[in-house]
């Protein structure tokens, strides 16, 4: 893998919420996406995912509580956790899974 500028590829993803794989590492995907304050919804997976905002703020649910993720913090969401983000969230998210 390559140096890849995270910010710069976000920025010019034509939909927000729709991830691009920027590589692989340990069996893991990273993927990278652009939040446009539209709310996203709710979905679970068989895997823990790690969701790590760059930069601006993500207001995640998840068992009827609010977490809001800002830069620099990383939140893993267990395996079979059902998790939505609500409107207002915007920036740039990293997500690292096993993939879908």
């Amino acid at each position: 893998m390559s140096k890849t500028d995270l910010l710069s590829m976000a920025s010019g993803l034509a939909a927000a919420w729709r991830s691009t794989v920027v590589g692989q590492a340990a069996g893991t995907q990273v993927k990278v996406l652009r939040m446009d304050a539209t709310a996203y919804p709710d979905e679970a997976h068989p895997f823990d995912e790690a969701l790590l905002v760059l930069d601006g703020v993500m207001n995640l649910q998840l068992r009827g509580e609010a977490v809001q993720v800002r830069a620099g913090e990383v939140y893993v969401v267990p395996a079979g956790v059902p998790h939505a983000v609500a409107p207002g969230s915007h920036g740039t998210l990293v997500i690292i899974d096993r993939g879908d």
